[in-house]
């Protein structure tokens, strides 16, 4: 190009030409969004397994039983440096304490709470990082009848039991081939398809 030639900043219909970095950045925004994160963990929703029996308190003094299922997700994005998501699974527990003379229930709701990080990689994809959960992202808030039943709770240690449980089961959930294949973009596939 020559010294005195000058470089269109507008389209013939006066919108504003791109540099390559700003398409780069709204197209990743654009591509990537919350309908996306949802479908993608949509089949996780409304999963429903039994944890248990579980032989848990002290010298296995109970037998604990939870169906569990989960709902719908929320999705929460947040666009910075970064993209990033936060997505929780609802959860709704029945559980049972099998004391042998005695039989305890309780209502329970909780949620797992994933952090997501959208990256990308060679050749052109986007892809959608889950860290696997751990018992600490796994909130259960148990509704107790009485004052037995919390007394039972704790000492059997429920609460981190069922915590365990419902982390490794999700972890197994996301890590299945059709949810990991959710999570992945691959760009270059699309545009062929496309053109």
């Amino acid at each position: 190009m020559a010294d005195n030639e000058t470089v269109e900043s507008t389209t013939d219909d006066g919108k504003r030409y791109l540099t390559y970095e700003e398409f780069g950045r709204r197209f990743f925004e654009v591509a990537v969004t919350q309908e996306r994160v949802r479908a993608a963990f949509a089949a996780v929703a409304g999963e429903q397994f039994q944890v248990g029996p579980l032989v848990v308190g002290p010298a296995g003094v109970a037998k604990v039983r939870a169906d569990v299922e989960i709902a719908e997700p929320e999705i929460l994005r947040q666009v910075g440096e970064t993209i990033t998501f936060t997505v929780r699974l609802p959860l709704r527990i029945a559980l049972l304490v099998d004391l042998k003379v005695d039989r305890i229930r309780y209502d329970v709701d909780g949620v797992v709470t994933l952090p997501l990080a959208v990256r990308c990689a060679e050749p052109l994809q986007l892809r959608i990082e889950v860290k696997t959960p751990q018992p600490r992202d796994v909130v259960v808030n148990v509704a107790s009848y009485n004052m037995r039943g919390s007394i039972i709770r704790y000492l059997a240690q429920v609460d981190d039991e069922i915590r365990r449980v419902i982390a490794h089961f999700v972890a197994d959930e996301v890590d299945k081939p059709e949810i990991r294949q959710a999570r992945l973009i691959d760009v270059d596939v699309e545009l062929g398809k496309a053109f």
